[in-house]
């Protein structure tokens, strides 16, 4: 090996490890907050993302915010997705990534070739899973004797929201996380939790 050959190698293996690095640390970092449908991985979001609130402003069910200033200037001014208080609609044009001209939010990049039908959808885009979803069976009015059922006629997603002897389960096979079902849910605090997806252990591409 020549000289040349041998410190070009040297370069793209510190590269390579300069961007695993980032990318363990954007992943882990992502734990706290969830992003809006189809956004990259989080590390080529945040590089992708100008900041510019178009999809915030796009979201005509005002689900989307902008992280604050206290999570870090890498993130702050980013678009956050707000599951704790309002459901993400997965709207049948996708206004928020139709905004998008930096293409942090892009159908392609994170589409469930074969995922769940949502209901009333005009095109074939589903995106991957926004959220983890779980039943609080402490919580949840059936688990603990009187009807509910205030959820149960709120899931766009089919399959996703499953009842059996009048009690309600999530199917993590197809279940997008889109929280509709929390903000349905009549119980105080709801009885439907929310958390991010741990992508940590995603390998760097």
């Amino acid at each position: 090996m020549d000289r040349r050959a041998f410190f070009r190698r040297g370069i793209e293996r510190a590269t390579r490890a300069t961007v695993q690095t980032a990318n363990e640390w954007a992943n882990q970092r992502a734990g706290h907050w969830l992003r809006p449908p189809f956004a990259l991985d989080e590390l080529e979001f945040l590089l992708g993302c100008t900041r510019c609130d178009a999809c915030v402003e796009a979201c005509p069910h005002d689900a989307l915010f902008r992280l604050p200033a206290r999570l870090g200037p890498q993130v702050a001014g980013t678009p956050g997705l707000d599951l704790l208080n309002k459901g993400c609609r997965l709207c049948e044009d996708w206004p928020c990534v139709a905004s998008c001209q930096p293409g942090a939010l892009a159908f392609g990049s994170d589409t469930v070739e074969k995922g769940p039908a949502i209901e009333n959808a005009i095109d074939l885009q589903v995106p991957r899973p926004l959220a983890v979803i779980r039943i609080n069976q402490d919580r949840c009015l059936p688990y603990q004797g009187p009807e509910c059922g205030a959820c149960a006629e709120s899931c766009p997603v089919a399959g996703a929201l499953l009842w059996a002897s009048a009690k309600p389960s999530i199917d993590p096979e197809f279940c997008l996380g889109c929280g509709l079902c929390r903000e349905a849910c009549i119980t105080d605090p709801p009885a439907i939790t929310v958390s991010a997806i741990d992508r940590s252990a995603a390998p760097a591409d």
